[in-house]
């Protein structure tokens, strides 16, 4: 695929993994199939839904070679890359070229805490490696060394960091962000903040894991911002905030893998010691997803 313009709906994707460790392919190209079919934008394995922290190298590797032969160029694919070097986050990145993506998420995952020096050096680093469009993943309520607005001002300057996703739940930082780049990066958000909100002012759209659960609804409300039809818009948008309202009672993963299942999808348990979605939680996950059509 061509350099393509990211925008729209990214649904971060589950991992699945059998007890034996084998990456489950058949679902997973199957979720990939269904989601493309629902009208999603693009495909971002490895994500915070996609357990990568959880996950071996092979493992990684083979979740990505299975996603991009899957979309098969319909829609493009941004890996997620996260390590606590810069050798091997560069190492990653250039493999993730090699299997045919067509971006990078980049996260960094952190042990001690790094100044921004060291911040601004991981991301470059990983920028510099590829020739792909990468996008910055800034995520403060899970990483130890978080990206501040003038790290990310300074990575905005990296002709191929394109774009950021913040998950912070700030829809304020997003603003912020938008102020401080001026145009150089785009911004997408998570689920986490409301993304009706965030396309007014001024967002690609979003990558999430509830994506995966509602493709649809996601990119019914993703259409309803680019037409600027505000109300309808908000409309659907208090909707689709049930999904994120039960997901914060729950484990990210355990939720959205515990609702695949309840679709069909035999994408497995969470990886341990990560525990599955207890039954109740799994009884408000379907009451959810029905009231929204989704099961």
């Amino acid at each position: 695929m061509a350099e393509a313009d990211f925008h729209g709906v990214f649904p971060y994707l589950v991992s699945p993994v059998a007890p034996s460790g084998e990456i489950l392919e058949e679902v997973l190209r199957r979720l990939c199939d269904d989601l493309i079919a629902a009208g999603v934008q693009g495909l971002t394995p490895l994500g915070s839904t996609g357990e990568f922290a959880y996950l071996s190298w092979p493992q990684r590797r083979r979740v990505v070679e299975i996603v991009v032969a899957a979309a098969a160029g319909r829609v493009p694919v941004v890996a997620g890359v996260a390590s606590t070097t810069i050798a091997d986050a560069v190492f990653q990145a250039r493999e993730m070229a090699a299997l045919g993506c067509d971006g990078i998420l980049a996260a960094l995952e952190a042990y001690f805490p790094v100044p921004d020096e060291g911040v601004v050096a991981y991301f470059t680093a990983i920028a510099e490696a590829v020739a792909l469009p990468v996008v910055l993943y800034t995520n403060p309520n899970f990483q130890r060394a978080d990206l501040s607005l003038p790290a990310i001002e300074r990575l905005s300057r990296v002709p191929n960091i394109r774009y950021i996703k913040d998950a912070s739940t700030n829809t304020g930082r997003l603003l912020s962000i938008l102020n401080r780049v001026e145009g150089r990066m785009e911004v997408f958000a998570a689920s986490s903040h409301i993304p009706a909100c965030v396309m007014l002012l001024g967002g690609k759209g979003w990558m999430a894991g509830p994506a995966c659960l509602v493709p649809r609804q996601s990119v019914e409300l993703y259409q309803l911002c680019r037409r600027g039809d505000w109300g309808a818009a908000m409309d659907l948008q208090r909707r689709l905030w049930t999904v994120n309202q039960v997901f914060a009672k729950y484990s990210l993963a355990a939720c959205i893998k515990g609702g695949l299942e309840l679709q069909g999808y035999a994408v497995g348990q969470p990886l341990p010691p990560q525990p599955p979605l207890a039954a109740e939680g799994r009884a408000e996950v379907r009451r959810v997803l029905e009231e929204l059509g989704a099961l």
